[in-house]
Protein backbone atom coordinates (compact mmCIF):
# COMPACT_ATOMS: atom_id res chain seq x y z
CA UNK A 1 0.00 0.00 0.00
CA UNK A 2 1.35 3.66 -0.87
CA UNK A 3 2.52 5.25 2.12
CA UNK A 4 1.17 8.60 0.80
CA UNK A 5 -2.50 9.43 -1.08
CA UNK A 6 -2.64 10.67 -3.86
CA UNK A 7 -2.53 14.50 -4.70
CA UNK A 8 -5.74 15.45 -5.80
CA UNK A 9 -6.51 18.44 -7.75
CA UNK A 10 -8.78 21.48 -7.91
CA UNK A 11 -8.90 23.37 -10.89
CA UNK A 12 -10.89 26.91 -10.75
CA UNK A 13 -13.67 27.09 -13.76
CA UNK A 14 -13.12 29.94 -16.47
CA UNK A 15 -15.57 32.50 -16.79
CA UNK A 16 -16.44 34.00 -20.60
CA UNK A 17 -17.59 37.11 -20.75
CA UNK A 18 -19.90 37.88 -23.47
CA UNK A 19 -21.54 41.55 -24.87
CA UNK A 20 -20.64 43.87 -27.79
CA UNK A 21 -16.88 44.12 -26.96
CA UNK A 22 -15.34 40.35 -27.79
CA UNK A 23 -12.93 39.88 -24.08
CA UNK A 24 -10.40 36.78 -23.81
CA UNK A 25 -10.77 34.33 -21.40
CA UNK A 26 -9.28 34.52 -17.70
CA UNK A 27 -6.26 31.66 -17.72
CA UNK A 28 -7.11 28.53 -15.86
CA UNK A 29 -5.65 28.78 -12.28
CA UNK A 30 -4.60 24.70 -10.78
CA UNK A 31 -4.36 24.59 -7.10
CA UNK A 32 -1.82 21.64 -6.38
CA UNK A 33 -2.78 19.79 -2.93
CA UNK A 34 0.23 18.75 -1.08
CA UNK A 35 0.35 14.76 0.10
CA UNK A 36 -1.29 13.85 3.06
CA UNK A 37 -0.36 10.72 4.78
CA UNK A 38 -2.97 7.97 5.51
CA UNK A 39 -2.64 7.48 9.13
CA UNK A 40 -2.85 9.61 12.62
CA UNK A 41 -3.20 9.29 16.22
CA UNK A 42 -3.48 11.28 18.47
CA UNK A 43 -5.03 12.23 22.60
CA UNK A 44 -7.55 14.67 22.34
CA UNK A 45 -9.31 15.83 25.51
CA UNK A 46 -12.91 14.42 26.89
CA UNK A 47 -15.61 15.59 29.18
CA UNK A 48 -15.56 12.29 31.34
CA UNK A 49 -12.36 10.74 31.16
CA UNK A 50 -8.79 11.02 30.90
CA UNK A 51 -8.45 11.56 27.00
CA UNK A 52 -9.60 9.80 23.98
CA UNK A 53 -7.34 8.45 21.84
CA UNK A 54 -7.68 9.14 17.82
CA UNK A 55 -6.67 7.08 15.36
CA UNK A 56 -7.30 7.69 11.96
CA UNK A 57 -7.17 6.09 8.54
CA UNK A 58 -7.42 7.87 5.11
CA UNK A 59 -8.77 5.32 2.54
CA UNK A 60 -7.09 6.48 -1.29
CA UNK A 61 -10.41 5.69 -2.19
CA UNK A 62 -12.26 8.60 -0.51
CA UNK A 63 -12.89 6.38 2.68
CA UNK A 64 -11.61 6.64 6.03
CA UNK A 65 -11.62 4.57 9.37
CA UNK A 66 -11.76 6.34 12.94
CA UNK A 67 -11.21 4.27 16.35
CA UNK A 68 -11.72 5.90 19.43
CA UNK A 69 -10.31 4.40 22.43
CA UNK A 70 -11.48 6.18 25.57
CA UNK A 71 -8.24 6.16 28.36
CA UNK A 72 -9.68 6.15 32.50
CA UNK A 73 -13.16 6.75 33.40
CA UNK A 74 -16.38 4.79 33.55
CA UNK A 75 -16.86 4.80 29.92
CA UNK A 76 -13.33 3.52 28.96
CA UNK A 77 -13.52 1.22 26.03
CA UNK A 78 -13.07 1.30 22.05
CA UNK A 79 -15.60 2.18 19.37
CA UNK A 80 -15.07 2.99 15.71
CA UNK A 81 -16.98 4.78 12.70
CA UNK A 82 -16.48 4.81 8.98
CA UNK A 83 -17.11 7.54 6.43
CA UNK A 84 -16.43 9.44 3.53
CA UNK A 85 -13.79 12.28 2.96
CA UNK A 86 -13.24 15.33 0.52
CA UNK A 87 -10.28 17.88 1.39
CA UNK A 88 -9.66 21.45 -0.21
CA UNK A 89 -6.25 23.13 -0.49
CA UNK A 90 -7.17 24.08 3.50
CA UNK A 91 -9.43 21.72 4.87
CA UNK A 92 -10.34 18.18 5.76
CA UNK A 93 -13.59 17.24 5.99
CA UNK A 94 -14.83 13.38 7.04
CA UNK A 95 -18.80 12.62 6.77
CA UNK A 96 -19.37 9.81 9.16
CA UNK A 97 -22.29 7.05 8.23
CA UNK A 98 -24.84 9.48 10.14
CA UNK A 99 -24.31 12.27 8.00
CA UNK A 100 -22.74 14.41 10.78
CA UNK A 101 -19.42 16.39 9.53
CA UNK A 102 -15.35 16.68 11.06
CA UNK A 103 -13.09 18.65 10.20
CA UNK A 104 -9.59 19.03 10.03
CA UNK A 105 -6.67 21.71 8.73
CA UNK A 106 -3.90 20.07 7.58
CA UNK A 107 -0.24 20.78 8.86
CA UNK A 108 2.91 19.19 6.95
CA UNK A 109 2.68 15.87 8.96
CA UNK A 110 -0.23 16.75 11.32
CA UNK A 111 -3.78 17.12 11.15
CA UNK A 112 -5.39 19.59 13.48
CA UNK A 113 -9.15 19.29 14.48
CA UNK A 114 -11.20 22.02 13.85
CA UNK A 115 -14.96 22.65 15.54
CA UNK A 116 -18.02 22.05 13.83
CA UNK A 117 -18.07 25.12 11.88
CA UNK A 118 -14.94 24.04 10.58
CA UNK A 119 -13.25 26.86 12.27
CA UNK A 120 -9.73 27.04 14.86
CA UNK A 121 -10.60 25.56 18.09
CA UNK A 122 -9.70 27.87 21.03
CA UNK A 123 -7.94 25.96 23.63
CA UNK A 124 -4.87 25.11 25.16
CA UNK A 125 -5.55 21.51 25.17
CA UNK A 126 -4.08 19.04 22.34
CA UNK A 127 -5.89 18.80 19.06
CA UNK A 128 -3.75 17.60 17.06
CA UNK A 129 -3.22 14.12 15.41
CA UNK A 130 0.31 13.51 14.34
CA UNK A 131 1.50 10.96 11.24
CA UNK A 132 1.94 7.52 12.27
CA UNK A 133 2.51 4.08 10.41
CA UNK A 134 -0.61 1.94 10.87
CA UNK A 135 -2.37 -0.70 9.07
CA UNK A 136 -6.55 -0.19 8.19
CA UNK A 137 -8.33 -0.70 11.45
CA UNK A 138 -9.92 -3.97 12.22
CA UNK A 139 -12.58 -2.66 15.06
CA UNK A 140 -15.98 -3.98 14.76
CA UNK A 141 -18.44 -1.38 12.93
CA UNK A 142 -22.28 -1.63 13.12
CA UNK A 143 -23.35 -1.70 9.54
CA UNK A 144 -26.64 -1.21 7.66
CA UNK A 145 -27.12 -1.84 4.05
CA UNK A 146 -28.16 -4.48 1.36
CA UNK A 147 -26.95 -8.02 1.41
CA UNK A 148 -26.96 -10.23 -1.86
CA UNK A 149 -25.56 -13.54 -2.20
CA UNK A 150 -25.76 -15.00 -6.05
CA UNK A 151 -23.13 -17.45 -7.49
CA UNK A 152 -20.74 -18.19 -4.92
CA UNK A 153 -20.26 -14.23 -3.65
CA UNK A 154 -22.02 -12.18 -1.18
CA UNK A 155 -22.40 -8.44 -1.83
CA UNK A 156 -23.25 -5.66 0.26
CA UNK A 157 -24.56 -2.31 -0.29
CA UNK A 158 -23.86 0.46 2.78
CA UNK A 159 -26.96 2.52 3.39
CA UNK A 160 -24.77 5.31 4.66
CA UNK A 161 -22.64 5.91 1.69
CA UNK A 162 -23.98 3.98 -1.29
CA UNK A 163 -20.99 1.87 -1.43
CA UNK A 164 -20.91 -1.58 -2.65
CA UNK A 165 -18.78 -3.92 -1.19
CA UNK A 166 -17.44 -7.64 -1.49
CA UNK A 167 -17.83 -9.89 1.65
CA UNK A 168 -15.97 -12.07 3.40
CA UNK A 169 -17.10 -15.63 3.06
CA UNK A 170 -19.92 -16.05 6.32
CA UNK A 171 -21.57 -19.17 5.94
CA UNK A 172 -24.38 -17.65 8.90
CA UNK A 173 -24.82 -14.42 6.51
CA UNK A 174 -25.41 -17.05 3.20
CA UNK A 175 -28.14 -19.29 5.29
CA UNK A 176 -29.84 -15.48 6.49
CA UNK A 177 -30.42 -15.02 3.05
CA UNK A 178 -32.02 -17.98 2.06
CA UNK A 179 -32.01 -17.97 -1.66
CA UNK A 180 -33.66 -14.38 -2.10
CA UNK A 181 -34.35 -13.22 -5.38
CA UNK A 182 -33.38 -9.86 -3.99
CA UNK A 183 -31.33 -8.07 -1.84
CA UNK A 184 -32.00 -7.92 2.25
CA UNK A 185 -31.80 -5.76 4.82
CA UNK A 186 -29.13 -6.50 7.19
CA UNK A 187 -27.54 -4.96 10.11
CA UNK A 188 -24.63 -6.46 11.83
CA UNK A 189 -20.80 -5.21 13.19
CA UNK A 190 -17.95 -5.18 10.68
CA UNK A 191 -14.24 -4.64 9.57
CA UNK A 192 -12.66 -3.69 6.43
CA UNK A 193 -10.02 -5.88 4.79
CA UNK A 194 -7.99 -5.87 1.75
CA UNK A 195 -8.01 -8.92 -0.24
CA UNK A 196 -6.46 -10.36 -3.90
CA UNK A 197 -7.73 -11.66 -6.40
CA UNK A 198 -6.72 -15.10 -7.21
CA UNK A 199 -6.25 -14.67 -10.71
CA UNK A 200 -4.73 -11.01 -10.89
CA UNK A 201 -3.36 -10.63 -7.85
CA UNK A 202 -5.04 -7.31 -7.51
CA UNK A 203 -5.99 -5.85 -4.53
CA UNK A 204 -9.27 -4.86 -3.70
CA UNK A 205 -11.46 -3.24 -0.41
CA UNK A 206 -13.73 -5.87 0.96
CA UNK A 207 -15.50 -6.09 4.40
CA UNK A 208 -15.33 -8.96 7.27
CA UNK A 209 -18.35 -9.65 9.14
CA UNK A 210 -17.72 -9.83 12.95
CA UNK A 211 -20.37 -12.24 14.28
CA UNK A 212 -24.35 -12.89 12.87
CA UNK A 213 -26.43 -10.80 11.59
CA UNK A 214 -30.13 -9.50 11.75
CA UNK A 215 -31.79 -9.45 8.43
CA UNK A 216 -34.93 -7.52 7.55
CA UNK A 217 -36.67 -8.77 4.92
CA UNK A 218 -39.13 -6.59 2.96
CA UNK A 219 -36.92 -3.72 4.32
CA UNK A 220 -34.33 -1.32 2.67
CA UNK A 221 -32.03 1.58 3.26
CA UNK A 222 -35.14 4.26 3.52
CA UNK A 223 -37.84 2.68 5.48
Amino acid sequence: MKKYLLSLAAAVALFSLFGCNNHSEAPETVVQLKPMQQSYRGVVPCADCEGIEVSLFLDKDGSWVRTMRYLGGKGAGSYSDYGTWERTAEKLMLRDSKGEKTWFQPHDDALEMLDRNGNPIDSPFNHTLKAVDATLPTVPMAMKGMYRYMADTATFKDCATGRTFLMDSNAQLERGFAGSPEPVLVEFKAHFIYDENPDTGAQFKALKADGDGRFQPGKNCDN
